[in-house]
C-alpha cells in the first residue's frame, strides 16, 4: 500500500501516549492504522520503510554496552546538527534512498535510540535535512527549530552553537538520562527515592569538557535536591564513593530537610550503585570533580 495521509501524525500521537518513556520492539510492532498493523520499527534493519511507502518512517540505533562510547558521541557535525550513518557504503542502497526521499518530501521520521538491550528511547519528530554521500551520512534536525537549517550552506557561529545545544538537549541528554536511571534502577544514588519525576541524570564531569561524555560512568542518578547540591558544590563525592558536605553547610542550623537530607548524608557512602560494575561512577572523573569541589569558594 502507499503511505496513507495522516499516518505519521497518528503514529507519533500513539507514541506520545506510550505507557513508559522507553519502548521495545514488541510494543512498537503493535501499532495499527485503520485496521492494519504496521510496525514502527524493523527488527533487523536500522532504517524502517514499510512495504509500499516511498520514504523511510523510522531509524534505529542499537544499544552500546557499558565501557564503550555510544556511536552518537562524536557524531555532531561542525554545524551543530546530528549525523546518521548510511546503511553500508552504497548511497543507492534502497534504505538510503528511503531516507533521502524523506528529506526531499519534508517528512518527519522517528528515531529509536537504544538505551538498554532491547529497550529504546523514541526521539520524534526528526527530519533529514542534509545528505553527504562522500562521508556516507545524513544530517538530522532533532528539533523543530533546526528543521530549516541548511548544513550545505554553512552556519554562522551563533546559529551553530544554538543548533549544537539543541541537539545535545533533545537527543544526547534524553538518552543519557534514560541510561543512567535504568542503571540505578530508577532511584537516587544518595537517598534512594524512586519517583522518576524527581530524578535527574547528573554529570560528574560537565558536558562539553574532556571526559564529559554522556555515558553512564560519567553519570549519577540523583534526586533534584541532591543534584542541585552536587552542582552548587554543597555536596561532593570522593573517588571512594563517600559523600562530603561543605563545612559551612554542616554548621548551619535549619529545618529537617537540611538536617536529614543534606547534613545527614555526610561521610556516608552512595546508597545505590549499578549492578554492572562497568557502569559504576568512574573513579578518575570523581577525583577530577572532587578537586573542583574542594577548591570552590564558600558562598
Amino acid at each position: 500500500m502507499t503511505e496513507p495521509d495522516g499516518f505519521r501524525r497518528a503514529a507519533m500521537q500513539w507514541l506520545e501516549k506510550r505507557p513508559d518513556s522507553r519502548v521495545d520492539y514488541s510494543w512498537v510492532s503493535s501499532f495499527e492504522y485503520e485496521g492494519s498493523r504496521i510496525p514502527l520499527m524493523d527488527r533487523q534493519r536500522g532504517i524502517r520503510k514499510p512495504a509500499g511507502f516511498e520514504a523511510a518512517l523510522a531509524i534505529r540505533t542499537t544499544f552500546t554496552a557499558a565501557g564503550k562510547l555510544p556511536p552518537y558521541v562524536d557524531a555532531i557535525g561542525d554545524d551543530g546538527l546530528q549525523r546518521y550513518k548510511y546503511r553500508g557504503d552504497d548511497p543507492q542502497h534502497p534504505e538510503n534512498i528511503a531516507l533521502r526521499n524523506a528529506m526531499k518530501m519534508g517528512l518527519p521520521i522517528i528515531w529509536f535510540v537504544g538505551v538498554a538491550p532491547g529497550s529504546y528511547e523514541p526521539i520524534f519528530p526528526v527530519w533529514v535535512v542534509g545528505d553527504d554521500p562522500e562521508a556516507l551520512q545524513f544530517a538530522l534536525a532533532v528539533d523543530e527549530g533546526q528543521r530549516f537549517l541548511r548544513p550545505d550552506l554553512g552556519l554562522d557561529e551563533d546559529t551553530r552553537r544554538w543548533a549544537e545545544g539543541r541537539t545535545k538537549q533533545r537527543l544526547h541528554q534524553r538518552v543519557f538520562r534514560s541510561q543512567v536511571l535504568l542503571a540505578y534502577n530508577g532511584r537516587c544514588a544518595i537517598c534512594k527515592i524512586r519517583h522518576a519525576e524527581l530524578l535527574d541524570a547528573a554529570h560528574i564531569v560537565a558536558d562539553g569538557r574532556p571526559n564529559g561524555h554522556p555515558v553512564v560512568p560519567n553519570g549519577l542518578s540523583l534526586c533534584k535536591i541532591h543534584h542541585a547540591a552536587f552542582d552548587h558544590q554543597i555536596l561532593g563525592i570522593r573517588p571512594d564513593l563517600t559523600i562530603h558536605i561543605r563545612q559551612d553547610v554542616l554548621e548551619e542550623v535549619d529545618g529537617w530537610m537540611l538536617k536529614g537530607g543534606i547534613q545527614g548524608v555526610h561521610d556516608t557512602r552512595l546508597a545505590i550503585l549499578p549492578r554492572n560494575r562497568l557502569e559504576h561512577p568512574d573513579e578518575h572523573r570523581l577525583e577530577e570533580r572532587y578537586v573542583e569541589f574542594l577548591a570552590a569558594p564558600v558562598a
